[in-house]
């Protein structure tokens, strides 16, 4: 794909990737362990809300590298209920 890179403040050939999630942090503010430690009989305070469903569509996370320095950027993603690379 040809688009512009912000890195050579040029257009140049792209390769497009699907962004992966990581491991996720034992740093964060609310994890695993504290949320098990509160957790029992009775109101669990924030730990006792009810879990909102899935939405119907995602928004899709895309990694442009440049071919020319090699380096990534990503953009603003947009939602889309399927993802389809064509060659």
């Amino acid at each position: 794909m040809n688009t512009y890179c912000p890195h050579c403040n040029e257009h140049h050939e792209h390769e497009v990737e699907k962004v992966r999630s990581g491991r996720s942090s034992g740093m964060k503010k609310v994890n695993d362990r504290q949320r098990k430690r509160n957790s029992g009989i009775g109101n669990d305070g924030k730990f006792s809300k009810v879990p909102g469903g899935d939405k119907p569509t995602k928004k899709t996370q895309l990694t442009y590298r440049c071919g020319e320095c090699g380096k990534a950027h990503q953009r603003e993603g947009w939602r889309a209920g399927r993802l389809t690379f064509q060659e």
